[in-house]
């Protein structure tokens, strides 16, 4: 099966959206959690997490275009400029899924679909109660594509929750053991397994492949 541009352009617009949003593979889950001081609290599903730089410690996400559309949780982060990254987990991924919904403004997606609000003293976002891995992020700068229109918001972490044992010895987060979710597209979700783990690689000790 092959596309060019040509096929992709005049291709429906829906199999194109599934398409090209299910080709990059699997990718995190997590819910972004804002709040506002007119409207409450938020809480959005986000596929598009990424680790910016450990040092200082950046996290960042991608959200569409906000200029034609009311986006909430874009908003929320302008204001308070604070936000919460929480891993969707396997007993929550359909309440997770379901935060997608459009509400009215002043409806908190918590409520609807069933996900507690978790509070740290002095730190305005609220967590989700149910996740197992929880970041606080403070506001550093929001970047926007101008191919896409989109927005990177870049956050550093101010508070970072991990279950008790779920490091494994290198330090890395098991997440197996945390019980976090990867999504395909927009609504295709994927339990995590181990495969592998490898050295960090340097030239000198490559192996020999057949």
């Amino acid at each position: 099966m092959y596309f060019n541009k040509e096929n992709l352009q005049n291709m429906d617009g829906s199999r194109r959206l599934n398409i090209i949003n299910s080709v990059t593979g699997i990718k995190p889950a997590n819910l972004i959690g804002t709040s506002s001081k007119e409207d409450g609290s938020n809480v959005a599903i986000i596929s598009s997490v990424v680790h910016l730089s450990s040092n200082p410690a950046l996290i960042g996400f991608f959200m569409r275009p906000h200029v034609d559309y009311r986006r909430d949780t874009y908003n929320n982060i302008q204001e308070n400029k604070v936000f919460t990254i929480n891993h969707v987990t396997s007993d929550i991924v359909q309440r997770a899924h379901y935060t997608s919904a459009k509400l009215a403004a002043n409806q908190s997606e918590f409520d609807a679909c069933g996900l507690e609000e978790e509070y740290l003293e002095s730190f305005a976002a609220p967590f989700v109660k149910e996740s197992s891995v929880k970041m606080g992020l403070s506001l550093r700068e929001i970047i926007t594509i101008k191919s896409s229109g989109t927005s990177l918001i870049v956050g550093e972490i101010e508070h970072l929750m991990l279950p008790d044992n779920s490091l494994n010895d290198s330090n890395y987060l098991d997440l197996e053991a945390t019980q976090s979710i990867g999504v395909s597209g927009l609504n295709s979700y994927y339990k995590m397994a181990f495969k592998a783990s490898y050295p960090f690689v340097r030239g000198t000790d490559m192996p020999e492949f057949d």
